[in-house]
């Protein structure tokens, strides 16, 4: 199972082995945490943990099957056991087979596939966790799910999205932010979309929605001065460059779907957050399809140019989008 399924429906009782897979650190630390407490209720001294490459089979297995002092079972976790399982993989498949009855094994691996022995004989008689990433949707709901059931929040669906645009899909990062946000509205009120802007994005990132949206408001001027600012705080081009393609993908794909269905459901199907899609259909409008067509090229010549196909400097090349995709050119 998946380790957000694991999390919200904790097994009554732990079997002696468990393997927690995948690269997803934060949902690892969760699945270890409810282990410990229903292992050895946080004893640590029935806890013992071991790094694969500094360890060996019968080290690994004599701990097993060593009885707590003060509990009645023992947790032994080994860590980056990739290696080691490829090594002793004969080994651990006997001692799945017949495990130590007062102890849980942990093995903390990466890649775990299916197809193994070992794997089908976890799946049947242990536990397989996986840790892997989440993406999408899925990660969209981890959030939503964790704000209502961890903070007491309600994030609207166009705050999560931006705020996995601002701080990536890292589970931890995306915890810790949400943590700032819950502490910041108060117990039981609604994160919104403006509350990710300010808090997490912080003035550069505000500046940069600013710019984007001047653009799309045809205000060249005030858009100007906003990549000047940015540029004079040190922003790298490439990173403003992501912040401008992020928005005006969405319109490029959102023009091209259009083709087959109304503007403002292409827009709402590209991702275009909820606000902003009368303004967006307003700015395709005016701009016309056959200026529309070109945003998508533009965004790429740009990025071409500052990777270094262009000797100009990055302010006149960002500058020369920006006027681009306002519709000046």
């Amino acid at each position: 199972m998946h380790a957000v399924e694991f999390l919200k429906q904790i097994p009554a009782s732990i079997p002696p082995v468990a393997v927690l897979s995948g690269g997803q650190r934060h949902l690892k630390q969760s699945v270890l945490a409810i282990l410990k407490k229903k292992v050895i209720d946080d004893d640590e001294t029935s806890l013992t943990s071991f790094m694969g490459k500094e360890t060996d089979l019968q080290t690994l297995t004599d701990e097993l099957r060593t009885l707590s002092m003060w509990g009645d079972r023992r947790l032994v976790i080994l860590e980056d056991a990739d290696d080691f399982v490829t090594k002793y993989r004969s080994g651990l498949e006997k001692y799945v087979e017949k495990p130590a009855k007062k102890s849980v094994l942990v093995l903390n691996v990466k890649s775990w596939p299916k197809s193994t022995r070992l794997a089908k004989q976890v799946a049947a008689n242990g536990l397989d966790v996986d840790c892997s990433e989440l993406k999408g949707a899925q990660l969209l709901k981890w959030l939503q799910d964790t704000a209502r059931d961890t903070y007491d929040q309600t994030l609207a669906r166009d705050a999560a999205s931006l705020l996995i645009e601002l701080v990536g899909d890292d589970l931890g990062m995306l915890d810790q932010e949400l943590s700032k946000l819950a502490s910041y509205v108060g117990a039981g009120a609604s994160i919104t979309f403006e509350d990710v802007q300010k808090l997490v994005g912080g003035w550069r990132t505000e500046t940069t929605w600013a710019m984007t949206d001047a653009v799309r408001e045809g205000d060249l001027g005030f858009a100007i001065n906003a990549l000047d600012q940015l540029l004079t705080a040190g922003e790298p081009g490439l990173k403003l460059l992501g912040g401008i393609a992020f928005v005006y993908k969405k319109f490029a794909q959102a023009t091209d779907l259009s083709r087959t269905m109304p503007l403002d459901q292409a827009l709402r199907q590209t991702g275009v957050f909820p606000q902003a899609v009368a303004p967006a259909q307003g700015y395709l409008r005016r701009l016309g399809r056959a200026r529309a067509e070109q945003i998508l090229n533009h965004l790429l010549a740009a990025d071409a140019g500052i990777k270094g196909a262009s000797r100009l400097p990055e302010r006149i090349q960002l500058e020369k989008l920006l006027v681009e995709l306002s519709g000046r050119l």
